[in-house]
């Protein structure tokens, strides 16, 4: 028995879904919390899961892959993907992470999307870091994951009596 979070006990687990609005609400927080996650493609011959920076707006994400990358292939053949955040933790009374499902839309340079996916890709900071220049984007499809599902995971919801698995779905 945990001393420290008897609400954690394996007898305690709730079915009860979060108010949709709520659970919206706590997505799009844990896609706040960090901008690494890792986006897993179907390669030709195996799963390809790679850790990518990523920008979300709302629920949507947006990641800058690498121009030729293996994950840039993959989502050309096939746009079904996954992609996970989990949140630094220290326990499982504070595990929390989603995983999203839906397929990438690539974005071609200097179309309307691409531009305003840019705005939202913190694109200046990692070009600082990786010493790219600073006058203009990186050029190069850009990936957009508008998700059609996505697991929210959060173990500290059975406390209030809410499930620790809740599942979004796009209306």
């Amino acid at each position: 028995m945990s001393a420290a979070h008897p609400w954690l006990e394996p007898e305690n687990w709730p079915t009860t879904p979060l108010p949709p609005d709520e659970l919206t609400r706590r997505i799009e927080r844990s896609l706040t919390l960090t901008n690494i996650g890792v986006l897993a493609t179907s390669g030709k011959h195996y799963p390809i899961a790679s850790p990518v920076e990523f920008y979300a707006d709302g629920l949507t994400i947006y990641i800058f892959p690498q121009p030729g990358s293996p994950k840039l292939k993959a989502m050309q053949r096939n746009p079904k993907v996954s992609f996970a955040v989990a949140n630094p933790m220290a326990g499982w009374a504070s595990a929390q992470g989603a995983q999203l499902f839906g397929d990438a839309q690539l974005l071609d340079v200097g179309t309307p999307d691409w531009e305003q996916g840019m705005r939202i890709f913190k694109w200046p900071a990692s070009s600082w870091e990786i010493g790219r220049p600073l006058d203009e984007p990186p050029q190069g499809q850009l990936m957009k994951l508008a998700p059609e599902r996505i697991v929210y995971t959060e173990h500290f919801l059975r406390r209030d009596g809410y499930s620790p698995r809740q599942i979004w779905r796009r209306q």
